[in-house]
C-alpha cells in the first residue's frame, strides 16, 4: 500500500462513496426502510437507523475494496470520521423533517417538494454534498 497525494485519495474516496451511495440507497435499502424511515416516533427512527447501518456498511465495503484493490493507504481515523460524517448526515436527511424545514426556509414550492419529485432531488443532492465533505475528511 502507498500513501498518495491527498488529491488522489479524495478522488478515489469520493468515487467509492458515490458508487456505494447509489447501491446502498437504492438497492440495499429495504422497502420497509424506504417507506418508514421518515415516519414519526420510534418506528421511523429505527427504520432509518437500520437503513443507515446497511448504507454505511456498503460505503465501508467500497472503501476497503478501493484500499485493497488499488493499494491505497487510507488513514483509519480519518476514514472512520468520514464514514461518520456520511452516516450522521444521512440519518438527519432521511428523517425528512429537517429536509422539509430547510426547503421551506429556502422558499421551495411545497407542491414541487411533495408531488414534483423535489424532496427526492433535495435528498439526493444533500447526500452527495455530504459525501463530498466525507471524502475531504478522509483525504485531508
Amino acid at each position: 500500500m502507498f500513501a498518495p497525494d491527498p488529491v488522489v485519495v479524495f478522488a478515489a474516496v469520493f468515487a467509492a462513496l458515490y458508487a456505494a451511495h447509489q447501491v446502498g440507497d437504492h438497492w440495499i435499502q429495504t422497502q420497509h426502510q424506504a417507506t418508514c424511515k421518515g415516519a414519526p416516533g420510534w418506528s421511523g427512527r429505527l427504520a432509518c437507523a437500520a437503513h443507515v447501518v446497511t448504507y454505511t456498511a456498503t460505503a465501508a465495503a467500497a472503501l476497503v475494496a478501493v484500499a485493497l484493490l488499488l493499494g491505497l493507504s487510507l488513514p483509519v481515523g480519518q476514514t472512520v470520521t468520514g464514514l461518520l460524517v456520511s452516516a450522521v448526515s444521512h440519518y438527519v436527511i432521511d428523517r425528512r423533517v429537517p429536509l422539509r424545514r430547510l426547503a421551506a426556509w429556502l422558499g421551495k414550492d411545497p407542491t414541487w417538494l411533495e408531488r414534483g419529485g423535489g424532496l427526492y432531488a433535495l435528498d439526493q443532492s444533500a447526500h452527495v454534498g455530504f459525501l463530498f465533505a466525507a471524502a475531504l475528511v478522509v483525504a485531508a
